[in-house]
């Protein structure tokens, strides 16, 4: 069983930066392209961006394009979520996930695409 387990989250103000960080228990993933997803309260969980699994391809979605960069990091089993110049609608709970097909070069931004999640980080921007 892969457990997946984030970290980097807390409270910050708007303009800030954090790192989030996910590293899986058990095995190593890097067969797999991975995604970040956030869920704001009252509102559906949605992808944010996704790294394939080689590491050369990237995704986001067009509200954090140019202010998040996804990147994996094979040798220490590791995927990042680097984000900068945060705002207050960034808040929600992060999510890391892996995508359930192996060798997949493209990035799926469905949720369904993906087969083990995190138990979630929360971040917090502040006005």
């Amino acid at each position: 069983q892969v457990q997946l387990v984030e970290s980097g989250g807390g409270l910050v103000q708007a303009g800030d930066s954090l790192r989030l960080s996910c590293r899986p228990s058990g095995r190593t993933f890097n067969a797999h392209a991975m995604g970040w997803f956030r869920q704001a309260p009252g509102k559906e969980r949605v992808f944010v961006a996704g790294v394939s699994w080689i590491g050369g391809v990237t995704a986001y979605a067009d509200s954090v394009k140019g202010r998040f960069t996804i990147s994996r990091d094979t040798a220490n089993n590791t995927v990042y979520l680097q984000m900068n110049s945060l705002k207050p609608e960034d808040t929600a709970v992060y999510y890391c996930a892996r995508d359930r097909r192996t060798y997949y070069s493209g990035i799926s931004r469905a949720a369904n695409e993906y087969d083990y999640w995190g138990q979630g980080t929360q971040v917090t921007v502040s006005s």
